[in-house]
C-alpha cells in the first residue's frame, strides 16, 4: 500500500488460493476455493468461488491472480480493470473482487456493509428447501424452519413437484411468505405452462427461473401474463445481462448473487439497476462457506435489497469456516458492524482441515503451500514458478 497525495494506492503483493474438499467429501473438481489477497502491510481480504473447476483454478493461478498483482487501485471499483483483457469468468472475478473489498474495508477500519453503502443493521432471513421424499416430510421440514423463526420459505419446484406441494405447505402455514425456485425446469409446452399458471394463482412472492437461463424471451412472455413477479437468477452473469432482462420486461424481481455477477462491485450495481427499474431485490447466494455468505449479508444491507436474504437453514451441520458462523437467530441475520471487513474471522485451523491443495501467487510465480493441519497455517515450499505453459502443474 502506498500513498499518492491524499489517495491511498493499493498493490496486492500475494494471492493465496486454497481448494477445499467438496461438500460430498470428494477430493476432485467441484469443491469451493477460497482466495486471500494481501497488501504487504499485514492486511488481507477473503473471497470464495463456490464450485471451482480445474480450468478456473488454473486461470486463477496463471492469469487472474498475476494480473491483479500488476494492477494498482485506489478503490475496489477499479479492481476489475486488471482483468479487462481476460475472458469474463464471473465466479473467478467475483472471488477476487470480493477479497479486495474485504481488504479495502480493513484498510479503512470500516465494516464491509458500510463500505458498500449499506444502511441496515439486521436482515429478515429466508431459507431454501429442496424437494423431499414426500410432501409430508417437506411440511415437517417447513415446520422446523418456521419454528426456528424463518419468515420466508423458498421451495424448489419442478414438473410433478409444484402446485400440490405449495398447496400443502400453504394449508399448514396460511400466513407464511412463500416463493418458488423452478431452476429452469419448465418449458413453454402447454402442460408446463398450465402448471406455471396454477402456481401463479397460489399467492407466491415470486416464481424464480421458470425457463432455461438462456431464454429471456420465454420469461418475458410468461411475465406478461402472470400476476406473480417472475424472478431471475441463473440468467444473469453481469449487470449487462440484467439490463437486457429489464429491457425485455422478462421479470419483476431479481436474486442478486455476487458469485454469479462477478463480485460485490457488479452486485452493488445490479441492486441499483434493479431498483431504478422498479424490480424487487433479494440477495441470494450460491456460496457454500461463511466467507461468501458474510459478503452476501453485507450486500443485503443495501436499502434497495428489500426482500429476505438467503441464510443457511436451521439444523445445518458442520463447522463454518468463519467465526462467528453466519447464522440467523429467530429468523434474523445480524449485519456485523463492530468489526471491519466481513465482520467474521476466517478460522484457519478449520480451513486447513478441509484443504486439499493450496498455492501462493506472488512476484516470484506460483508456489505450492504445505498445510499444518494442527496449526492451520501454510508453509511455503521451494519456489516452483509456473506460467501458462505449465498450467497442468497448477491444477490439483
Amino acid at each position: 500500500m502506498a500513498h499518492t497525495g491524499s489517495a491511498t494506492v493499493t498493490r496486492i503483493v500475494e494471492v493465496e488460493l486454497v481448494r477445499l474438499r467438496a461438500a460430498s467429501g470428494g477430493r476432485g473438481a467441484g469443491g469451493p476455493v477460497l482466495v486471500r489477497v494481501a497488501d504487504g502491510e499485514g492486511l488481507s481480504g477473503w473471497g470464495e468461488i463456490p464450485c471451482a473447476t480445474p480450468a478456473q483454478w488454473d486461470g486463477l493461478a496463471t492469469s487472474f491472480a498475476p494480473a491483479l498483482l500488476d494492477h494498482l487501485w485506489r478503490r475496489p471499483t477499479e479492481v476489475g480493470d486488471a482483468w479487462a483483457d481476460l475472458p469474463w469468468d464471473p465466479a473467478v472475478v467475483g472471488a477476487l473482487d470480493t477479497a479486495c473489498w474485504d481488504l479495502w474495508s480493513h484498510q479503512r477500519g470500516t465494516p464491509l456493509a458500510h463500505a458498500l453503502g449499506g444502511e441496515r443493521t439486521a436482515l429478515t432471513a429466508g431459507v431454501t428447501l429442496p424437494p423431499q421424499a414426500t410432501v409430508e416430510s417437506l411440511v415437517t421440514e417447513v415446520n422446523r424452519q418456521v419454528g426456528a423463526g424463518f419468515r420466508r420459505i423458498r421451495l424448489s419446484v419442478g414438473p410433478g413437484w409444484d402446485s400440490d406441494v405449495v398447496r400443502a405447505v400453504r394449508a399448514a402455514f396460511p400466513f407464511l411468505v412463500l416463493q418458488v425456485d423452478a431452476g429452469g425446469r419448465y418449458t413453454e409446452d402447454p402442460a408446463d405452462l398450465d402448471a406455471l399458471h396454477v402456481l401463479d394463482d397460489l399467492d407466491l412472492l415470486a416464481i424464480e427461473d421458470p425457463f432455461a437461463p438462456d431464454d429471456l424471451s420465454a420469461h418475458a412472455r410468461f411475465a406478461a401474463t402472470a400476476r406473480t413477479p417472475v424472478a431471475l437468477h441463473r440468467s444473469l452473469e453481469s449487470v449487462e445481462d440484467l439490463s437486457e432482462a429489464i429491457r425485455l420486461e422478462a421479470g419483476g424481481a431479481v436474486n442478486v448473487d455476487p458469485s454469479r455477477l462477478g463480485g460485490l462491485t457488479s452486485a452493488r450495481r445490479a441492486v441499483d439497476r434493479a431498483v431504478d427499474a422498479g424490480w424487487r431485490v433479494w440477495c441470494g447466494s450460491s456460496a457454500v462457506t461463511g466467507v461468501g455468505r458474510a459478503a452476501t449479508v453485507a450486500l443485503a444491507s443495501l436499502s434497495g435489497a428489500t426482500l429476505p436474504v438467503e441464510a443457511p437453514p436451521a439444523g445445518s451441520r458442520g463447522r463454518d469456516l468463519v467465526v462467528p458462523p453466519v447464522r440467523a437467530h429467530d429468523g434474523v441475520l445480524p449485519v456485523p458492524l463492530t468489526e471491519c471487513g466481513l465482520g467474521h474471522g476466517v478460522d484457519r485451523a478449520t480451513v486447513a482441515e478441509r484443504t486439499t491443495h493450496a498455492v501462493l501467487v506472488d512476484a516470484h510465480g506460483v508456489r505450492e503451500l504445505t498445510v499444518d493441519r494442527r496449526e492451520g497455517r501454510g508453509t511455503r515450499r521451494v519456489e516452483r514458478p509456473r506460467g501458462p505453459g505449465h498450467s497442468d502443474a497448477a491444477t490439483p
